[in-house]
């Protein structure tokens, strides 16, 4: 329910409230590429929007209420759909973040050299976080009123070998650990998309490599333990 209530219905008010007050701006929706139905080939924005999790739901109920806005309330709204994206900063919660912290923690001696992971073989088409938001200016600045465009690297990584990576940048023995809490129910196996659509209309394609983002993924970490935070 708090999923529904946000996305969908938190969209709906904000764009009824803009269509009362403001109808002459523009807005981007942003959404998520879990809207579709997962492949092993690249996803294109005409893909068949098939969710596969009550959360890929949500997302697709407010993909089309921002679309409807702009055919039938007239309003400047652009969607991005965007897939999954890293870097410095993110919630640990997220696969490649928790990793990095686990590392840093491990260096410091204030957690066991036990990574704790979860599904390693699923594959995930992956951005740099700083890539999405030139891509969202991009949209912002450029995009097409009610059409819908991904902001991915056309790239599907396994999530093992991404992690194989951030271990080869720490001197700390460490080895690994299936935990069963970070395994869900319905993980897609393969995600990958297109951003096409977007390079062709507007330039836009992702620039920083993968590499970068794990490496500066992992130094904002190690700065956030040394400042005292994110130890909890």
């Amino acid at each position: 329910v708090p999923t529904l209530q946000v996305n969908v219905l938190g969209t709906h008010h904000l764009l009824d409230a803009i269509r009362r007050e403001a109808p002459g701006c523009r807005t981007l929706v942003v959404t998520s590429a879990m809207i579709y139905r997962a492949g092993q080939n690249a996803l294109t924005e005409d893909a068949p929007l098939v969710p596969a999790d009550p959360y890929g739901l949500s997302k697709l109920a407010q993909d089309q209420r921002a679309r409807l806005a702009a055919t039938e309330d007239g309003l400047d709204v652009v969607v991005a759909r965007p897939f999954n994206h890293i870097g410095p900063g993110q919630d640990p919660s997220f696969a490649i973040s928790s990793f990095a912290r686990q590392i840093a923690l491990i260096e410091r001696g204030a957690a066991p050299p036990v990574l704790r992971v979860g599904n390693l073989d699923a594959e995930r088409d992956l951005t740099d976080v700083r890539d999405v938001v030139e891509a969202y200016q991009r949209l912002l600045e450029g995009g097409v009123t009610g059409a819908a465009y991904n902001v991915c690297s056309g790239r599907a990584w396994r999530i093992g070998d991404l992690l194989d990576q951030l271990l080869a940048q720490t001197p700390a023995a460490i080895t690994t650990e299936a935990d069963p809490a970070r395994l869900r129910p319905s993980d897609i196996p393969r995600l990958l998309g297109s951003h096409a659509r977007i390079t062709r209309e507007l330039g836009w394609q992702p620039r920083r490599p993968i590499a970068q983002t794990l490496a500066e993924t992992l130094a904002w970490w190690r700065a956030e333990l040394d400042a005292g935070r994110g130890a909890v």
